[in-house]
């Protein structure tokens, strides 16, 4: 995988990431169910056929969609690339601005009592861009994956990166923290949620800072593949083409 750091601009979109402050409550998501922008649900979603497998994206502003139309976010396309190649899920968006793995751990709770089948961690950016104790970033992640999986719940791990700007020794230690988490608690790994977006002018928004529609959609290009192979893993496919 080859990351391309271009310099200031980069350190200014992760930055302006990290100051985007928690908003609402965690009973505040998007789930296609609740949005008459969201793909329909078809017949073959709802019979005897299969049960329609949940997936919760636990995130920050990157999923929340922050700056774009609810069902252009990359949880949403996401869905509904998803049901075009034939598989009975719905997405629960729960990102919300300006989250850390803190507010991730408080917000657990919640997320597992609605019982997803699959929970998509994208958390961690906003701990290292506010410089705040790897160490505490890697045990919160860690409890995070940990209690899911004691649900029964299967994790993706979205991996984030800060710059060198932050100093070569903070970054290799952060950016090691996802990698290290995934072969320890063996779980699979997205190695960089916005590889081929960050610091793409025309993969973001005018400001320079967050994805614009194109580049949710590249970014859910990215995770599909990983989560297709957890639904073949979990053997639910649903023989019934979405439409």
């Amino acid at each position: 995988m080859k990351v391309r750091w271009q310099g200031s601009k980069l350190l200014v979109i992760v930055l302006m990431l990290a100051c985007n402050q928690p908003v609402g409550d965690p009973s505040e998501v998007t789930s296609s169910s609740r949005s008459e922008k969201s793909a329909e649900v078809t017949a073959s979603e709802t019979d005897d056929t299969g049960e329609r497998i949940s997936i919760t994206f636990l995130g920050d502003s990157l999923s929340a969609g922050l700056g774009v139309d609810e069902d252009e976010a990359f949880p949403m396309i996401v869905e509904r690339r998803l049901r075009e190649l034939e598989w009975n899920v719905e997405v629960t968006n729960a990102g919300v601005s300006g989250d850390t793995t803190a507010g991730g751990v408080s917000r657990l709770g919640w997320i597992l009592r609605q019982d997803p089948q699959i929970v998509v961690l994208e958390l961690g950016a906003n701990d290292g861009l506010r410089g705040m104790s790897v160490q505490m970033t890697q045990e919160n992640l860690r409890w995070m994956i940990s209690t899911a999986q004691e649900a029964g719940v299967r994790v993706l791990l979205a991996g984030m990166m800060v710059p060198p700007n932050y100093g070569s020794e903070y970054a290799a230690l952060f950016n090691g923290v996802f990698p290290s988490l995934a072969e320890e608690l063996g779980v699979p790994l997205v190695p960089f949620l916005l590889e081929g977006v960050a610091a793409e002018p025309e993969l973001n928004l005018a400001d320079g800072i967050h994805p614009n529609s194109a580049g949710h959609r590249r970014v859910a290009e990215t995770l599909v593949p990983y989560l297709e192979t957890i639904l073949r893993d979990l053997a639910v496919k649903d023989p019934s083409p979405a439409s």
